[in-house]
């Protein structure tokens, strides 16, 4: 391909597997977004903040924040697949009773080649890849259980308690067994140098 340079690429997303209401965000994450402006984008929809619930409550006031959604979508391909997943984790963990349907899809890029000397009598290249996408629907709503990649909301707190225990636990086992290891091969260490000056 030392021959030719890319002209163009064109992108043919996967259609979304989702059936949706017509007001339902579609956050669309590339590789280069950031994820602090992915979790804003999304929580700005999806958290309900204190001054909007006393507003709700109390009838007064004005709410100038976008309206709450019940529904959101994340979609990637590519690299940028783990970055959806990441956002959609810690939105999970931050908007609580959200339930999750996964589905795993195929972007299409067609990239079209150009040669570098039209005179040399090189024809244009056109190449198809398939790139991995996914969708993820995250509702307040229950949806369909029977679907394959649903995930029930969950508890996170007995989670992290648990993990942070295990990891304590775990790290002075190591630290034990490590400083026993140490003593050891410094005796070891002592004998083989007096062992080798009484051969020399």
């Amino acid at each position: 391909m030392e021959n030719y340079s890319k002209a163009r690429s064109v992108d043919q997303p996967s259609v979304c597997p989702f059936s949706l209401t017509a007001n339902t965000p579609e956050v669309r994450v590339k590789d280069g977004s950031k994820i602090r402006n992915l979790l804003r984008y999304v929580l700005d929809r999806m958290e309900v903040k204190p001054e909007a619930a006393a507003h709700e409550e109390g009838g007064g006031g004005v709410n100038k924040g976008p309206p709450l959604c019940r529904q959101l979508v994340l979609t990637a391909s590519g690299k940028g697949v783990s970055k959806a997943i990441t956002c959609a984790e810690l939105l999970k963990r931050r908007v609580r009773g959200l339930h999750q349907l996964t589905q795993l899809a195929n972007n299409t890029v067609t990239d079209v080649w150009e040669p570098l000397e039209p005179a040399a009598g090189l024809d244009s290249l056109t190449v198809s890849r398939k790139l991995p996408a996914i969708w993820i629907l995250l509702s307040r709503d229950p949806l369909d259980r029977q679907q394959p990649g649903y995930q029930a909301p969950g508890r996170f707190d007995g989670l992290w308690a648990h993990t942070h225990a295990s990891t304590r636990e775990e790290g002075g086992g190591r630290g034990a067994h490590k400083r026993k290891r140490g003593c050891g091969g410094g005796a070891r260490g002592r004998g083989r140098s007096r062992d080798f000056k009484a051969d020399s």
